[in-house]
């Protein structure tokens, strides 16, 4: 008989993957695809964000008291510097006519209305003879709205309040009249005094300052 070659075998080691797991076998797990990378926790120890310091609420008790000065106890505050004071020549008779030019100046450079306090030492203005037309009362209640110019003879003044310029019409009357009205007016004037007049007669009751 002739021989017929036997057929190879298969061995098992040889055959492909099995479809099935053998007995006793597990198949092994698929590996996730590598993602991003959560944050590692944070190790003990380690600090975390730093946070603001709240400030430290200090009592009174922590507080130095302050030290006194070289000087001892503080000085008082300075006292207001003195206003400028400027000098119109005027004779008597047109010594009210300057302070009007003056007034329409100071104005017109921006000066509020109500800034502006004027002195007369001989007839009183126009328009002070027509306010007192209607009583006093009626009169201080203009100054004291501070809205407008207020116009006072050197009689009335020392009623007047503080403002900021002063112009003085030294417009005739007794010479006791300028004597006493240059001063006030120099008191009452808080940045500009504003002198219409005799300048010999304006300067030997002012003095050095004019």
């Amino acid at each position: 008989m002739p021989l017929i070659p036997e057929e190879p075998q298969i061995h098992e080691s040889a055959q492909g993957p099995r479809a099935t797991p053998a007995t006793g076998r597990t198949a092994p797990t698929p590996r996730p695809v590598p993602g991003p990378r959560p944050a590692a926790p944070s190790r003990p120890g380690r600090p975390g964000p730093l946070r603001p310091t709240p400030p430290v609420q200090r009592t009174p008790r922590d507080v130095a008291p302050a030290k006194p000065g070289p000087s001892g106890p503080a000085a008082p505050a300075a006292t207001a510097a003195s206003p400028q004071i400027q000098l119109i020549p005027a004779s008597a008779e047109g010594a009210l006519d300057a302070a009007e030019e003056a007034v329409d100046l100071l104005l017109d450079s921006g000066r509020a209305p109500g800034d502006v306090l004027v002195i007369t030492t001989g007839a009183q203005h126009p328009w002070a003879e027509h306010e007192l037309s209607f009583g006093e009362t009626s009169y201080w209640a203009q100054h004291d709205a501070g809205d407008d110019v207020f116009y006072a003879d050197a009689a009335l003044a020392s009623r007047a309040a503080t403002r900021p310029v002063v112009v003085v019409a030294v417009n005739g009357g007794a010479a006791s009249a300028a004597a006493t009205a240059l001063p006030l007016a120099h008191s009452r004037a808080g940045a500009l005094l504003i002198v219409c007049g005799d300048p010999q007669q304006i300067g030997s009751v002012l003095g050095a300052g004019v």
